[in-house]
Order: structure tokens, then C-alpha cells, then sequence
């Protein structure tokens, strides 16, 4: 069996140094708010390359903490809309109407997948506080245009960075293209721990500091609570893993990348589409938008089901990002109406092949082999 994502195969790959360092925090006797955590804000804010980073629970607790932040500063207020892609993972939704603000859907583009920056334009009214651009399946959603906008309206540039650790636009690191960002380092992501931990990255320094808040209790001093804020801190044991991968980050996002143009040289079958591709026209994203860390590599076919069971009957596990789309989900009932015709054709034919650091070669060799065989 390919499997899909074998975590244990990828922490294998640092075994040595993580044992080192999980050992040293045991022996330390300090597991939260330590020099472990410290040590990973600052060397994931340099690497981001903003002022700030404050560690956190989660990814989800992450794009919260940066809305109520916003709250608690008195820059959004309850009913206040953030416009957000219609196909991205549901916790980008459930941060906004967590905080009781008001989510807008916006349509992706066909070519990038990414949130459609012609049509945001259309979708901002005087409620629009911001913009939530989804770095989704490691690809970035940033644009120049998105920039504009945001400036040009007064709006929050907000980037949920979860899937892309790495992944650069123009030279700078997607986290730091925005007013603020919300990582997750998940144990599936290109950057992942050994359970949940997020940070928030961001150059404000009121921002920054009420985010460290929120996420201890409210609390900036011991005793002393300026906010009705929560319990999300990052543990020592998850800061110090994520020190020993973040050195070997680049060099992870170089092979997944080294897979994914094998993919797209050598994928050939009219039933199996590496891209969904669009009219030119529909969108203004540009070619320098592209660059892609292949948190997940997607394929494309109508008869996805069909193609997913032939591969695992092969021996290749896949999975589906994401089977049913946020405004056809039961939590979000009142949604349920809306037609997202982009949206919804992405969610149907979508198909995530393996890509990760542990795969090796005749692994590539199989997958692409079976692919270009499917009828």
C-alpha cells in the first residue's frame, strides 16, 4: 500500500533529532510558556519575516484570536462581514461565525482555486471589515489586486496560512503578506507537530499583543484578566518539534515539489485532470500567484468515485478534499440553498494523490503508472 500521508515514515525522517529534543523537555520540567515556545515564535517570525509570532492551540484558534483581537480593539463589531472563499476547509467559516461575524462566499477561479480577486470587488459593502484569503492545498491566493482593494476599501487583509508553510509570493513568505495570518502545524501540514498547535503571525504590535492575551485567559499579567479570553496556548513539547522541522522545511517543500512537476510531465489521460482550467478572462490572478509548497496535490475527474476505488484497489490510498462543500454542510443549514457552481465542481471531482517527502521514486513511478491506466 502508497498510503496517503504516513506520518510515522515522515517523522522517521528526523527521528534522532526529535527523540533529542522531546527528551530535553521532559528532563526540563517545564511544559507550557517556556523557552521551547519562545524559541520557536522567534524563529518562525523570522522565517515568516514579521515582527511578530504568538503560538497558540490550533490553526482554527489562530484565525479566532486574530478576529477577536480585531473585536477587542474596536476595528469589528458583531455583524460585521469577512469575505472569504466559497471552497475552502470549514474552520476558515467557523472562525468568523464563532466570532459573530458574518461570512461572504466568494467564488474561486477555475485556474488557481484560489478565491476569485475579480470578483471580490463585487461582494464588499459598507459592513466589510475584511478580506480572508485561503492558502488552499499550499498554493497562493494572494494578489496584487486582492492588495489594492483591501487599501483602496480600508479592509483587513487577513491570511489563513494553514496549508502553505513556505510558499513564497515575490520573494515573501505567505503569512507575512497580510495584516495578520493564522498558521496551523497540524501533524498532516508541510510544517506539523505531534498533535494540534497554531500560531498567529502579524506586524502589528497592538494586534500581537492582544492575541498573546486572548489566548491566555484574557490574561496579560498572572491574576489579572483584561479580556474574556480562552485557553490556547502552544505546549513545550510541540514548540521544540517544530524547531527541529522548521530547519528542515524548505528542503521537505523542494521534494514535494520535485513530485509534483513529475505529476504534471508525466500524468497522461483524458479522464484524469491535473488542473481545472478556466477562461483567462474570468480572473486577474496572474501567473506569479502560482507558486505552490503541494501541501496536497489535487486531481480532477467526473468519475471520481470510480478512479479512487480502482487506486486503492491498487494499493494507492487518496483522499477527498473536501467532499461536501461548507454551504452545503448541516451546520450551516441556511446555507443550503445557495448554488456555487465553481465551488460544487470542485468539491465533486476533487481527488488528492500522495505527495510528501517520504515518497520515494518507484512510488511516484506506480501512482503516475496506475493514473495513466484508469479507463
Amino acid at each position: 500500500m502508497i498510503a496517503y500521508l504516513p506520518l510515522h515514515k515522515i517523522n522517521a525522517l528526523y527521528d534522532a533529532e526529535l527523540r533529542e529534543v522531546v527528551g530535553r523537555v521532559l528532563d526540563s520540567g517545564w511544559y507550557l510558556k517556556g523557552e521551547a515556545t519562545r524559541q520557536f515564535e522567534r524563529d518562525y517570525a523570522e522565517y515568516i519575516g514579521t515582527r511578530h509570532c504568538i503560538g497558540c492551540g490550533n490553526g482554527l484558534d489562530a484565525l479566532m484570536l486574530i478576529l477577536r483581537a480585531y473585536i477587542e480593539l474596536d476595528v469589528m463589531h458583531e455583524g460585521d462581514e469577512i469575505i472569504v472563499p466559497a471552497n475552502t476547509y470549514i474552520a476558515s467559516i467557523l472562525a468568523i461565525t464563532e466570532c459573530r461575524l458574518k461570512p461572504v462566499l466568494v467564488e474561486p477561479s477555475l485556474d488557481t482555486l484560489q478565491i476569485d480577486d475579480a470578483l471580490i470587488e463585487q461582494a464588499i459593502n459598507p459592513r466589510t471589515r475584511a478580506v480572508m484569503i485561503v492558502h488552499l492545498y499550499g498554493r497562493c491566493a494572494y494578489t496584487a489586486h486582492i492588495s489594492e482593494l483591501c487599501k483602496n476599501y480600508g479592509l483587513k487583509l487577513i491570511e489563513d496560512n494553514a496549508q502553505a508553510h513556505g510558499c513564497l509570493y515575490k520573494g515573501t513568505h505567505t503569512g507575512a503578506l497580510g495584516d495578520a495570518a493564522g498558521h496551523s502545524f497540524y501533524p498532516g501540514k508541510n510544517l506539523g507537530a505531534l498533535g494540534d498547535a497554531g500560531a498567529v503571525t502579524t506586524n502589528d504590535e497592538a494586534l500581537a499583543a492582544v492575541v498573546r492575551s486572548l489566548g491566555n485567559y484574557g490574561s496579560s499579567r498572572k491574576y489579572v484578566f483584561d479580556y474574556l479570553g480562552r485557553n490556547s496556548r502552544m505546549d513545550e513539547l510541540q514548540a521544540a518539534v517544530l524547531c527541529v522541522k522548521l530547519k528542515h522545511l524548505d528542503a521537505d517543500n523542494l521534494r514535494r515539489k520535485e513530485i509534483a512537476a513529475r505529476y504534471e510531465r508525466e500524468v497522461s489521460n483524458d479522464l484524469v485532470r491535473i488542473r481545472l482550467e478556466g477562461n483567462e478572462n474570468t480572473s486577474r490572478a496572474s501567473l506569479e500567484s502560482r507558486d505552490s509548497v503541494h501541501h496536497i496535490f489535487p486531481i480532477f475527474c467526473e468519475r471520481r468515485d470510480d478512479l479512487q476505488k480502482y487506486l486503492l484497489d491498487n494499493g494507492v490510498e487518496t483522499q477527498i478534499h473536501y467532499p461536501i462543500p461548507p454551504h452545503k454542510q448541516h451546520c450551516y443549514a441556511e446555507w443550503n440553498h445557495l448554488s456555487l457552481p465553481i465551488t460544487e465542481l470542485i468539491h465533486t471531482q476533487e481527488l488528492s494523490i500522495p505527495c510528501h517527502q517520504a515518497l520515494n521514486d518507484a512510488e511516484i513511478d506506480q501512482v503516475v503508472e496506475f493514473l495513466n491506466a484508469f479507463r
